[in-house]
């Protein structure tokens, strides 16, 4: 924790904040949380302890205890829960209070406006987590995971986020911080004591030791590219001409009739998306319109739409109907014309030919990212999905090791941290002032400290916690 900033802490908190952390609708339990110095206060004033005995236990730490809420004139709201967790032993590391009561939508509104009517302020979107890393309980890694796990709506989302919110990623973090700190500590000892001056030769020692911990980081960098497809999902654009069948595929892909399909050219004037899972992993499916030179203006933005979802897609599947007398003039021009290298070629419409092989013949022997298939009989869709489930997992990092980097803010601070180390290897080979080597390693530590939150800033706060929800 920074030492300048333990003042702004403590006034944080001196307030005592509240909101409900289950999530809206009915169900069978609904949780309201209290975080702050007079959540015990709170509790003692609006919890009735159904039996004396537990009345008794009121101050034991962790003691789940049953009775009634009441409101300021003592009449009961519902039947509660009450928990109280004392300070530095709570997860926002100060003293708290959870409630549970029935699911009910107004039952446990009413519980929070009578706490909030006595004294308690409603919580800010993920200011619990933000009291939590602010106590010095977790770090920021550890923080935006709790974000992450809460998001997570697949398989290997999830596994990467509970590998951050364990603590894996911070553990690899923090050791490549040492080892910065150990050659810092080596470089700044002919400054320290000038008396005592590092021969040149002993600073040319310390650069592979330099290259090591580049390669390491250069590693986590590089995994960004699948970290980013499991925090935001693979995007994939069905793109081609018009009545090429695109949205017939985008509708046996999401096994519902989600687009319009007519045999009417440019049907489709903007995109749609879906998302669907694949073996594990979220894919954000997009249905473009059909490129086309000619169309009226909304088509036109359709087709502008379109190019720049190709653009940004990670992966594209182009479309050509087979049975268009001239489709191998088209699908030569439509290649020629487009930036994007393209991944997958979709020969549709080959229930309509006896022999489509012979007609593939010259395309598959330039490439071999051909697909053969049918969206009326669903021919050649299934053999489609394992090749896509072949490129995404080429996209994917290693999963087992933890160290997975998802967030681009982590990935710009170890960029900029290599490029600091850079300069000091380069000032460490030409023996150059030990003081300017220095300032480098400090500067690559400090874009290492920004992520675990070692150093922070309230606008790095404000981005992070502003994408939590109210009551996290």
């Amino acid at each position: 924790m920074c030492p300048q900033n333990k003042g702004r802490i403590r006034l944080a908190f001196d307030e005592t904040i509240a909101a409900i952390i289950t999530p809206p609708g009915e169900g069978g339990i609904a949780a309201v949380r209290i975080a702050g110095r007079r959540s015990r206060a709170l509790l003692e004033k609006h919890f009735r302890a159904a039996s004396r005995a537990t009345e008794a236990s009121a101050a034991v730490p962790f003691l789940m205890r049953y009775g009634q809420f009441l409101n300021p004139q003592g009449c009961a709201v519902d039947e509660v829960m009450a928990v109280f967790m004392p300070e530095g032993r709570s997860y926002t590391g100060l003293e708290q209070v959870e409630l549970y009561c029935h699911g009910g939508r107004e039952v446990v509104r009413e519980i929070l406006d009578n706490l909030l009517a006595s004294g308690a302020r409603a919580a800010e979107p993920g200011e619990f987590t933000r009291l939590a890393f602010l106590s010095g309980r977790i770090d920021l890694v550890h923080a935006e995971a709790v974000a992450e796990i809460i998001a997570a709506n697949t398989s290997a989302s999830f596994e990467t986020a509970r590998e951050h919110l364990i603590g894996a990623y911070s553990e690899r973090i923090e050791k490549l911080r040492d080892e910065l700190v150990e050659i810092m500590a080596q470089v700044e000892a002919s400054i320290d004591f000038p008396e005592e001056e590092i021969d040149p030769a002993e600073g040319v020692k310390l650069v592979p030791s330099l290259d090591s911990i580049i390669v390491d980081i250069r590693e986590l960098v590089d995994s960004y590219r699948g970290g980013r497809i499991i925090r935001e999902g693979y995007k994939i654009a069905i793109a081609g001409r018009p009545n090429s069948g695109k949205s017939s595929l985008f509708n046996l892909m999401l096994r519902q009739e989600r687009a319009l399909v007519t045999e009417t050219a440019g049907t489709t004037r903007d995109y749609l998306s879906e998302w669907v899972e694949l073996d594990g992993f979220a894919v954000n499916l997009v249905d473009t319109a059909g490129l086309r030179a000619r169309g009226g203006v909304i088509e036109k933005a359709g087709q502008k739409s379109a190019m720049k979802i190709i653009d940004e897609a990670d992966l594209i599947l182009w479309m050509f109907d087979i049975c268009e007398k001239s489709w191998q003039k088209n699908l030569e021009a439509d290649l020629k014309s487009l930036k994007h290298n393209l991944n997958l070629l979709l020969a549709n419409k080959i229930d309509l030919l006896k022999n489509y092989s012979s007609h593939l013949t010259r395309l598959t022997e330039k490439s071999n990212l051909v697909f053969p298939i049918s969206c009326l009989t669903g021919r050649g869709i299934k053999r489609l999905k394992k090749a896509i489930v072949s490129h995404i997992n080429r996209s994917m990092p290693d999963l087992t090791s933890g160290v997975v980097v998802t967030s681009a803010r982590h990935r710009q601070k170890l960029v900029s941290a290599i490029a600091n180390l850079r300069k000091a290897r380069s000032k460490l080979k030409a023996a150059e002032s030990p003081e300017l080597t220095a300032f480098d390693l400090r500067q690559a530590v400090s874009d290492i400290d920004e992520i675990t939150g070692r150093i922070y800033t309230e606008e790095i706060l404000a981005r992070i916690f502003s994408k939590f929800c109210v009551g996290k």
